[in-house]
């Protein structure tokens, strides 16, 4: 989908083209359904940047839920030595792109990433 009316609804972008993303997979691979509901009358809508940004939060929100799981000593992604040194990787990805970026994202807060990946390099995982 495309629109180019309204302003995207995390940074306040106007005369740009807006998306919405809705069908894909989380950082595990698994399917998820981000449609709105036809009844739903206020459908989030992001520039480019931020659509970008909102990728990056769904791996941070993805990985931080198996994290959770994972110290809880519950079933985790995370308990697979190559699915937890991929989800490393992309934790150190996020923070260097967000250490990039020219403006401060307003849907993820680097110091945030940055816990996360201290709590991961604080885990040992045996093979």
């Amino acid at each position: 989908m495309d629109s180019a009316a309204g302003s995207c609804n995390a940074c306040g972008t106007t005369g740009t083209a807006l998306m919405k993303l809705s069908l894909g997979k989380d950082f595990f691979g698994r399917t998820y359904d981000r449609l709105s509901p036809s009844t739903d009358q206020s459908p989030k809508w992001y520039c480019e940047s931020c659509s970008m940004q909102k990728n990056l939060q769904r791996d941070f929100r993805d990985i931080t839920t198996e994290i959770d799981k994972l110290t809880a000593g519950q079933t985790s992604q995370l308990s697979k030595p190559d699915e937890f040194q991929r989800a490393a990787l992309r934790v150190r990805e996020i923070v260097a792109l967000l250490d990039a970026a020219q403006n401060r994202s307003p849907l993820l807060a680097g110091g945030d990433v940055k816990r996360l990946l201290e709590r991961l390099n604080s885990i040992t995982i045996s093979a």
